[in-house]
């Protein structure tokens, strides 16, 4: 019930991680991260992200994107939820829907779908799969066995 103070920083390293898709690189699936990403290759599935998405000027993203902040200098198509702040810089393109607490776009940015701000955002869950799975670990042995 009461997080130790162990359990509090590894929980704190989770959240401060950072990860890096990039150029060049294309990835079919979607992503889940307690810690930062960010992404200059193309992306084909949903991103998750507890902390920070930025997508550099040569990213695409084909899927949702659902965090706590993010930046976007590439092109996205999907739906972006971001519970904080959004940017979406200059040579950004965006054709899907917008929720988001604040919003912060530069001349240039192209938007082409609906935006709501200032809605509260549900609670960004990691490894939810709606029940499938979810609450089942592997270790090592499993896996080797299960494929």
């Amino acid at each position: 019930m009461f997080a130790t103070k162990e359990e509090k920083r590894a929980a704190e390293e989770i959240s401060n991680s950072s990860n890096t898709i990039g150029k060049g690189t294309f990835l079919e699936g979607n992503i889940e991260t307690y810690g930062n990403i960010r992404i200059e290759g193309k992306v084909t599935g949903h991103i998750k992200s507890k902390s920070k998405v930025a997508l550099g000027n040569s990213s695409q993203v084909h899927g949702n994107i659902t965090a706590q902040n993010a930046d976007i200098e590439g092109e996205v198509k999907g739906r972006i939820e971001i519970a904080e702040l959004l940017v979406l810089k200059a040579t950004a393109v965006i054709n899907g829907d917008i929720i988001t607490g604040k919003l912060v776009v530069e001349p240039g940015a192209v938007f082409n779908g609906s935006c709501k701000m200032g809605a509260a955002i549900k609670e960004i869950k990691i490894g939810d799969t709606n029940g499938i799975g979810a609450s089942r670990t592997f270790n090592r042995t499993e896996e080797a066995k299960s494929v």
